[in-house]
């Protein structure tokens, strides 16, 4: 089935939809999304490894899951959709945290250009991922990640790093004493 993403412009008006991988190839501006799941006590955050067969940044460790509205979909509610199907969590609704545009190649001759509204919760109970889409997962200290991704900044997705470069407060809530 062919995957059609939301083009907008930079006040996330919609302009139109295009085939997702063409968009990817073109580098244009569409509306993504991104989930943040953390510890109650915002010390850990719980992370995806993306599949090796991703079409992009397989095999990279990123935020809780990540994807994209369908046409006349409400963003939060494929946040919502898309955390169940990815990573197999079930919540009713999420916080939304933030809202950011990234523009960044990420290989194969493709390139992330989105508009991203990112949202966050906390959770503590099963992770169930779908084989084909996350390789692995875990909970990682969030003192210890920041310290990672500055070491190791090729282990995990460029739009990860994006976001805990602008936005780590957000994110890891004010219990992370790297906040």
């Amino acid at each position: 089935m062919e995957e059609h993403v939301v083009l907008v412009d930079r006040h996330d008006r919609p302009l139109g939809t295009m085939e997702k991988l063409t968009a990817h190839r073109e580098g244009r501006l569409h509306r993504a999304l991104s989930v943040v799941l953390r510890s109650a006590d915002g010390r850990q955050l719980l992370l995806q490894r993306r599949a090796a067969c991703k079409y992009h940044s397989g095999g990279t460790w990123t935020n809780t899951c990540c994807s994209h509205p369908r046409p006349g979909e409400e963003t939060s509610a494929a946040a919502v959709r898309r955390l169940r199907e990815e990573m197999g969590i079930e919540l009713p609704s999420l916080e939304k945290l933030f809202t950011t545009i990234y523009h960044a190649p990420v290989g194969a001759g493709l390139t992330e250009h989105e508009l991203v509204h990112v949202f966050g919760s906390v959770w503590d109970g099963p992770v169930t991922p779908d084989p084909a889409e996350v390789e692995g997962y875990a909970w990682f200290d969030a003192d210890a990640l920041r310290a990672d991704i500055a070491a190791n900044p090729n282990r995990y997705s460029v739009w990860f790093r994006t976001y805990v470069e602008a936005f780590w407060d957000l994110m890891a809530g004010a219990q992370s004493s790297a906040a």
